[in-house]
């Protein structure tokens, strides 16, 4: 199998180097990472400027940096470079990436971009300040959408591993758990300033609760945004 890793932490994180061990041992991994950090920029792509791509040495992968954001790594790679891969894998991120939320996410933007360009892909996040439970049970949760045949049905599998907790739920998308409060500095800029917005809540058919409560959440996800419901009632009043 042969594999494409990425993520939005950037091509020195952490969670990259842990993610390329583990998934060396599932077949040819190949690295396209951002330069830098590009957390919260979501699908974003560069279409008016030109862009670094460098190889760089990586663990003995073949690997490139790109100045870049998420979704550019995984069209360099693929549009670019003319590589085919059976499965594109994010990670690992260092902070949860749920419910809402996933519409910032450049890790899950590059499973978005995967999934547009054909490739089945999972999105790993890890809590802010430990990847232990992720390490300890990113095999177990692979196996488990192995298993459950989920890639068979779903374009994106977003796993989301707390910081304690092995319980593996399949789990639906839930509210944000984040926003920002704005404070405006003398100099004219604007800080934004993270706000919680969990209420510890504990519906487990969520990815937010399920996760937020010490339960591994991998959640089925897809490209398509069309309002069903919304068609469906246009069409019976057309008719």
């Amino acid at each position: 199998m042969k594999i494409l890793l990425t993520n939005d932490d950037g091509i020195e994180a952490e969670g990259l180097k842990y993610l390329v061990d583990w998934a060396k041992t599932l077949g040819e991994v190949t690295v396209f990472a951002p330069k830098f950090q590009q957390s919260g920029k979501s699908h974003s792509i560069e279409i008016h400027s030109t862009y670094e791509v460098t190889r760089v040495d990586f663990d003995g992968v073949e690997a490139y940096r790109v100045d870049s954001t998420p979704a550019d790594c995984v069209r360099v790679a693929v549009l670019g470079m003319k590589k085919h891969f059976d499965l594109v894998i994010s990670g690992i991120n260092r902070g949860p990436n749920l419910g809402a939320d996933i519409h910032y996410s450049g890790t899950v933007a590059a499973c978005f971009e995967a999934a547009l360009l054909g490739i089945k892909s999972i999105a790993f996040s890890a809590a802010f300040d430990t990847f232990d439970c992720a390490l300890k049970n990113i095999g177990r949760a692979y196996d488990e959408i192995v298993r459950r045949r989920l890639l068979e049905h779903a374009e994106i599998v977003n796993v989301n591993f707390p910081a304690e907790g092995d319980e593996i739920l399949v789990t639906k998308m839930g509210p944000a758990i984040y926003s920002d409060t704005f404070e405006f500095l003398p100099d004219g800029t604007v800080k934004p300033c993270l706000v919680c917005l969990y209420e510890g809540t504990r519906d487990l058919t969520l990815d937010t609760d399920a996760t937020m409560t010490g339960h591994i959440s991998m959640t089925p996800l897809h490209t398509d945004l069309t309002d069903a419901a919304a068609f469906l009632m246009a069409e019976k009043r057309a008719g």
